[in-house]
């Protein structure tokens, strides 16, 4: 996040996608700070390019995660970051690398 509020990697999203990171990020399981969770969104809300993306012409797994996917294809994003890698086909991935968040950080840092 500190990379993204910097300007020095782009977020791309939908309203869907925001409306499940304000779900996520408020469930009690992970913990975070109810008083920290919205300053997030509003500044995810703030710098992200919002886009509007044409449906996958086929049904992931978790249609849930569809949002994702397409926003990230119709941006044409090098990567897609998920803790939910088994959701997103390679047959549908068009050429966007899907990986976890550790998995991103390593790209990034060249590994």
């Amino acid at each position: 996040m500190s990379l993204v509020a910097a300007g020095a990697l782009p977020l791309s999203l939908d309203d869907r996608i925001l409306a499940e990171y304000r779900e996520v990020l408020s469930r009690h399981g992970f913990g975070f700070d109810p008083e920290k969770v919205e300053p997030l969104l509003l500044l995810v809300e703030a710098i992200g390019e919002f886009v509007i993306a044409p449906p996958l012409p086929e049904r992931l797994p978790d249609p849930d995660d569809e949002a994702l996917l397409e926003v990230a294809l119709e941006v044409a994003a090098d990567f897609l970051v998920t803790g939910n890698l088994r959701h997103f086909p390679a047959r549908l991935r068009q050429g966007v690398a899907v990986v976890s968040p550790r998995g991103f950080l390593e790209a990034l840092r060249g590994r």
